[in-house]
């Protein structure tokens, strides 16, 4: 297995779900291209106590020694390699997507090296899912999800679910990075999916 994919992880609360989807892309041998944006390294200092002035250092101890490379672009940089159509990338998970990250792509701002990189996606035609993590939502927040969703932005929304009971955060985390994964034609076993067994959910 091989290629390119991008992840963005923003200011929205759920830096976990940014981590463990980049994480698994890497262990099955793919190539990560990160891109991290001011409030982001807030929110991973803040939910992950991620030293934020050791940018390099803090990539490498968690994403390196992998099967798969990842590379790490600044969030100004809009020469970066990404923000070109002929790239090539399979596509582009923003994970979490704050309102404000959201706002910027579905109003093709562009105002910085992520949005750019999404608006790339959508020119090409290229696989763009957004994972939105914020309540309660306005009618802004939704009237921007819509625009986006009728352009064929996979909107997959932070919601757990309980029905294969967790038993810990990592389990819930891991449900959601495989659902993403599922968006993505990406195989995984991060989860049980109903119907793989007769065996009741575990007490």
């Amino acid at each position: 297995m091989s290629g390119n994919w991008v992840v963005g992880i923003t200011g929205a609360s759920g830096a976990i779900y940014g981590v463990r989807l980049s994480q698994v892309l890497l262990d099955q041998g793919l190539n990560v291209h990160l891109i991290v944006t001011d409030a982001g390294w807030r929110v991973l200092h803040d939910e992950l106590d991620w030293n934020a002035g050791k940018r390099q250092e803090m990539l490498q101890e968690h994403f390196g020694g992998r099967a798969g490379s990842f590379d790490y672009h600044p969030i100004a940089d809009i020469g970066a390699t990404v923000a070109s159509g002929s790239f090539r990338t399979k596509g582009m998970v923003v994970i979490p997507c704050s309102m404000g990250t959201l706002s910027g792509i579905a109003h093709g701002s562009s105002d910085n090296l992520l949005e750019r990189t999404a608006d790339v996606m959508l020119k090409e035609g290229r696989k763009l899912i957004l994972v939105p993590r914020e309540t309660p939502l306005h009618a802004i927040h939704l009237e921007n999800m819509l625009t986006l969703s009728r352009m064929g932005v996979r909107m997959l929304p932070a919601m757990p679910a309980f029905y294969n009971r967790p038993c810990s955060i990592d389990e819930m985390v891991d449900f959601l990075v495989g659902k993403v994964l599922d968006s993505m034609d990406i195989e995984h076993s991060l989860y049980r999916r109903w119907g793989d067994n007769n065996e009741q959910p575990r007490p």
